[in-house]
C-alpha cells in the first residue's frame, strides 16, 4: 500500500504532510464496528510521497483501513492564510483492501477548500 499527496494550490507535491494509518479491528460482523488501531505515522518527503510502502509483505492484509491526512497542519506550516477553524482539518479516508495480492495506491489531491482521491496504480 502506498500514498502520495499533491497540493493543488501549489501545483506540486505536498512536502511535509503528516499522515496516520489505521486498521479497523475485525469483529463478528466484519469490520463495521471494530475499533480503529493505529499502525503508522509518517510524513511526506520532497516528492509528496512516503519513503517506502505504508504496508507490505505479511503486514499487508485484507481489511478496512483509514488514512488521516493533516491538511490544516500542512497548509498552516506553509503560511497559507486559513480561517479559524479551518474548513479542512484532518481528512480521513476510509477504504477496504479485498485482495492482498494487488497493489493499492491511495493518493490525495488537496487544497485548503477541497480534496479528492482515487485508487491509483
Amino acid at each position: 500500500m502506498t500514498t502520495h499527496v499533491l497540493d493543488t494550490v501549489l501545483g506540486g507535491p505536498a512536502v511535509g504532510m503528516h499522515i496516520e494509518l489505521y486498521v479497523r479491528e475485525a469483529t463478528s460482523d466484519g469490520c463495521a464496528n471494530g475499533r480503529w488501531l493505529s499502525l503508522r505515522s509518517v510524513t511526506t518527503n520532497d516528492d509528496g510521497r512516503i519513503d517506502g510502502p505504508l504496508l507490505s509483505g505479511d503486514d499487508f492484509k485484507p481489511g478496512c483501513y483509514r488514512l488521516v491526512f493533516d491538511v490544516e497542519g500542512y497548509f498552516r506550516a506553509r503560511g497559507t492564510a486559513l480561517p479559524t477553524p479551518a474548513f479542512l482539518g484532518k481528512v480521513p479516508l476510509d477504504f477496504g483492501i479485498a485482495d492482498a495480492q494487488s497493489h493499492y495506491h491511495v493518493p490525495l489531491l488537496v487544497s485548503p477548500w477541497s480534496y479528492s482521491t482515487y485508487r491509483g496504480s
